[in-house]
C-alpha cells in the first residue's frame, strides 16, 4: 500500500433508493433514459429584467419572453405559424431586439462550421423573410440593426435589410484555394473559431480574414456513397507542412472598398484572433509565431491599415490562446489572462502608460472571464481557487482589490451573465448531482430555479448504480486526481477487474466535480457487470498550473503514459483488485494513450480499446502538434519514440482499434498505419471501422453499434 495511496475522499455518491434496474445500451443510445434537461434557447434581454427561450406549444417551437424575477411568460415573440413550421436550431437578436435571426436546417461542415438556412423575423411587423436562397455561414446582424453579413461559397456578403440590396464584399473565393470570412480547417479545429469576420461597433466596417490555402497539401478520403465512391478532398496541413497565408482586411461600407491591415511581412505565422476595441476605427489583431511561443497584439487602424504593437508576451513552452481578453472604454487598456506567473491569472494592461495591474494571484488557475461591469468597476470570472476540480464565480475590482466569492457551493458553476449585471444564470452540478439551472442576483442570492432535473434524479434512484468517489493517487512522484466507480454491492474482500479510462491531452480535465463525467452511465453499466472503473488525470492535464501542464512539452505521450502505467502497477497493491485483469480505453488523444499504454506497459494491461487514435503525431495537424512538439524536422526523436506505430512489436494483450473512415480530424490513416505495423510485427489484434463516420462516430445506429462492440470486447477479454 505504500506506493498507492487513496489520500483524499473528496466526495462520494451512493444511490440506494429502490435500486433494482440495470442499465442497458438501449437506455443509453435508443431511449434517452438518462437525458439531462437544460434551458433551451436561453437569452437574457437588453433590459436586464427579461429573458427568452424556446418552448414547444402544440407541437411547434416558439420563442417566448419571460420575467427573470417571476418566471411568468410575458409574450410570444415568434409564434412559428408558417406551414410547415420552422425547426429552430438557434436564434439571435439584433442589437435593438427588433429583429430575430433564425437559424434552421443546420448542416455541419466540420466541428464548428455549420451551414444554415437563415430567416430574418421583424418582430413589430410580424414578417419573416429568408436571408438567401441558399444555406449560408455566420449570418450576423450589424450593430445598427440595418445589415446582415454572411459567408457563401467562400465569399463574404452584406445585405441591406430595408432595401434587399446585396454587396459582394469579395469575389475571389474558391474551394481549396481562397476563403474569405470563414476559417480554414486547421484554424477552425485548433484555434476554436470559424466565423472569420467582425462588425465594427458603428457598423461602418467589417474586418475579415482571407485565407490563401493554395500551397497547403491536400488530404483525400473516400465517401462510400455510390458505385464509385466520392473522393472528398480538402486542405489539411500535417505537422511540418505549409499553412494558409493569412491576411486581415477591412471593408468600408461607405466607399465599398477593402484595405489590407498591416500584420507584417512574415507569412509563416498565425493570426489566432481579431477583436474590435471600443474605438470603431481600431481593431486588435493577434499575431503569433509558428512555434506559438510569442504572442503580439497589434492595434490596427481600419481607415489606413497602419498598426502598432500594444502588447507582447513570450513563453519558453507556448502561449495559450483563448477569449479571455476584453477592451475597456478608456481606449487604452484591456483585461486579459496570462500564465506569466506560472498560473493563469487576470491582469489589466494599459498600453499607453505601459502599466500592468495584476487582478488575481495565487496558486490556482483562472478559468474564464464571465464579464466586465465597467460602471461598477467589477470583473466577473470563474476560477479553480477553491479546488482544481471545481469552478466558482468570483468578482474583483478593476484595481485588483475587494475580491468576492459569489457561488460558495462546492461543485462546478458555469455562468451566463445577464445584460446590466443585475442577474446571472448558474448551471450548477456535482460529481453525483445532475445540473440545476438557477437565476441569481449578482451578489449570489438565489432568485429562482429554472430547471432542477428532478425527473432524472428520481429515475436514477430506480437503477442499481455503483458508488463514485473522487480520490488522489500517487504515480511515481506526483499526486494525481482521479475518480473511481465501484460495482453496486461492492465487497472489499473480493477481487474485481479494473477498466481505466482517460483522455490525458494537454490542458484537458476528465476528473472534475461536475455531472456527468464522460460516459458516466456506460461506465455505470460496466460497474453493474462487475468492473471497477478508474479515471486519472496525469501529467500534462490542466488546472494545476503551467509547469504541471507543460511538463510534456516535446515528448507527447511519454510522461502521460508513464503515469497511467504507474497507476495500473500500483493497483496491484489493493486487495480488492484482480491484478491480472486491468484494461484501459480512450478516444482521440485518449486512444493514442491507450494504444501507447498497452504497447509500452504490456506487462500491466490485459486489454485496451483505442477509438479514433493518433498513432504518430506526424499524421496530425500542425497547429496542435507543433504547439507541443515543434516540427518533425526539429524533434524527430520526440515524434517517433512515443508513437504507437513504432511500438507495435510490444503488443501482448488484447487490443481493439476503432476508427471512422471519414474522420476529417484524426485521419483513418492513423489506424491503417498502426494496423500495418501490427501485421508486420505478426501481432494479433481486432480492428473496427465505421464507414463514412467522422471523429465522433455518430449518426444512425453507429453509437449503439460502437458501444455494443466495446462492451462485448471488454466482457470477453477483461
Amino acid at each position: 500500500m505504500k506506493r498507492f495511496i487513496l489520500l483524499l475522499n473528496l466526495f462520494t455518491a451512493t444511490f440506494s433508493f429502490g435500486q433494482n434496474k440495470n442499465i442497458t445500451l438501449d437506455d443509453l443510445w435508443k431511449w434517452g433514459t438518462f437525458r439531462i434537461k437544460s434551458v433551451p434557447g436561453f437569452n437574457g434581454m437588453k433590459d436586464g429584467n427579461h429573458y427568452t427561450q424556446i418552448d414547444i406549444e402544440n407541437g411547434k417551437q416558439q420563442i417566448n419572453v419571460y420575467s427573470l424575477q417571476t418566471g411568468k411568460k410575458i409574450q410570444t415573440l415568434f409564434a412559428n405559424t408558417q406551414q410547415p413550421a420552422i425547426h429552430i436550431d438557434d436564434y439571435a437578436f439584433s442589437n435593438d431586439e427588433s429583429k430575430i435571426v433564425i437559424y434552421t436546417e443546420g448542416q455541419n461542415i466540420y466541428r464548428r462550421s455549420v451551414l444554415y438556412r437563415v430567416y430574418i423575423f421583424d418582430i413589430k411587423q410580424g414578417r419573416l423573410e429568408p436571408l438567401s436562397n441558399e444555406k449560408v455561414l455566420h449570418a450576423s446582424i450589424s450593430p445598427d440593426n440595418q445589415k446582415v453579413a454572411y459567408v457563401q461559397n467562400n465569399n463574404l456578403y452584406c445585405k441591406f435589410l430595408a432595401t434587399g440590396d446585396l454587396i459582394s464584399i469579395t469575389q475571389d473565393g474558391k474551394r481549396n484555394e481562397i476563403i474569405n470570412g470563414n476559417c480554414d480547417w486547421v484554424y477552425e479545429e485548433e484555434f476554436e473559431f470559424t466565423k472569420a469576420f467582425e462588425w465594427s461597433p458603428n457598423s461602418n466596417y467589417i474586418a475579415y480574414y482571407r485565407f490563401d490555402e493554395r500551397q497547403v497539401p491536400e488530404y483525400t478520403m473516400a465517401i462510400y456513397d455510390s458505385l464509385y465512391p466520392t473522393q472528398y478532398t480538402y486542405k489539411y496541413p500535417k505537422a511540418g507542412e505549409p499553412n494558409s497565408i493569412v491576411t486581415i482586411k477591412s471593408f468600408d461600407l461607405q466607399n465599398k472598398q477593402s484595405k489590407n491591415l498591416n500584420i507584417g511581412s512574415e507569412t509563416n505565422q498565425y493570426i489566432p484572433r481579431i477583436k474590435w476595441t471600443k474605438d470603431p476605427n481600431k481593431v486588435c489583431v493577434y499575431r503569433m509565431n509558428r512555434h506559438q511561443n510569442k504572442l503580439e497584439l497589434l492595434l490596427a487602424d481600419v481607415r489606413n491599415g497602419l498598426s502598432e504593437t500594444i502588447y507582447s508576451e513570450e513563453n519558453r513552452y507556448y502561449v495559450e490562446i483563448n477569449d479571455n481578453l476584453q477592451f475597456l472604454s478608456d481606449g487604452e487598456s484591456f483585461v486579459f489572462s496570462s500564465e506569466k506567473s506560472g498560473y493563469n491569472h487576470l491582469y489589466r494592461w494599459n498600453w499607453s502608460k505601459k502599466k500592468l495591474t495584476p487582478l488575481t494571484f495565487g496558486n490556482f488557475d483562472i478559468d474564464a472571464i464571465v464579464g466586465i461591469d465597467e460602471p461598477n468597476q467589477q470583473v466577473y470570472y470563474t476560477s479553480t481557487e477553491k479546488s482544481p476540480l471545481q469552478r466558482a464565480l468570483f468578482c474583483v475590482s478593476l484595481n485588483g482589490k475587494h475580491k468576492k466569492l459569489l457561488t460558495p457551493q462546492e461543485g462546478t458553476h458555469t455562468i451566463i451573465p445577464i445584460n446590466g449585471y443585475h442577474y446571472f444564470l448558474d448551471k450548477y452540478s456535482r460529481l453525483n448531482e445532475p445540473p440545476t439551472f438557477s437565476l441569481h442576483e449578482m451578489n449570489g442570492k438565489l432568485v429562482r430555479t429554472l430547471e432542477d432535473n428532478q425527473e432524472l434524479k428520481n429515475r436514477m434512484k430506480d437503477y442499481h448504480l455503483g458508488k463514485i468517489q473522487a480520490l488522489q493517487l500517487r504515480a511515481k512522484s506526483e499526486m494525481l486526481n482521479g475518480w473511481m466507480i465501484t460495482p453496486p454491492n461492492f465487497d472489499s474482500t473480493k477481487k474485481y477487474p479494473v477498466l481505466m479510462f482517460q483522455y490525458s491531452g494537454p490542458g484537458s480535465q476528465e476528473v472534475a466535480d461536475r455531472f456527468p463525467i464522460r460516459d458516466y452511465f456506460w461506465h455505470q453499466m460496466l460497474a453493474q457487470k462487475g468492473y471497477i472503473i478508474l479515471c486519472v488525470d496525469g501529467t500534462g492535464t490542466g488546472f494545476r498550473g503551467e509547469e504541471f501542464k507543460k511538463k510534456t512539452y516535446l515528448t507527447l505521450g511519454n510522461l502521460e503514459s508513464d503515469d497511467q502505467i504507474a497507476v495500473a502497477k500500483n493497483l496491484r497493491h489493493l486487495a480488492f483488485v484482480d491484478s491480472s485483469r486491468i484494461g484501459i480505453w480512450g478516444w482521440s488523444f485518449g486512444g493514442f494513450m491507450s494504444s501507447t499504454c498497452i504497447l509500452k506497459g504490456n506487462d500491466v494491461f490485459k486489454m485496451a480499446i483505442a477509438v479514433a487514435p493518433v498513432t504518430n503525431w506526424r499524421y496530425y495537424d500542425n497547429i496542435y502538434t507543433e504547439r507541443y512538439m515543434r516540427t518533425p524536422q526539429e524533434n524527430e526523436k520526440g515524434y517517433d519514440d512515443n508513437a504507437p506505430e513504432k511500438m507495435a512489436n510490444g503488443l501482448k494483450g488484447k487490443f481493439l482499434v476503432i476508427h471512422g473512415t471519414a474522420d476529417d480530424n484524426v485521419h483513418f490513416q492513423n489506424e491503417v498505419m498502426l494496423v500495418n505495423a501490427l501485421i508486420n510485427a505478426n501481432k494479433q489484434f481486432e480492428a473496427e471501422y465505421y464507414p463514412n463516420k467522422a471523429h465522433g462516430i455518430s449518426g444512425g445506429n453507429s453509437r449503439y453499434h460502437l458501444y455494443k462492440r466495446m462492451t462485448d470486447f471488454i466482457l470477453q477479454n477483461l
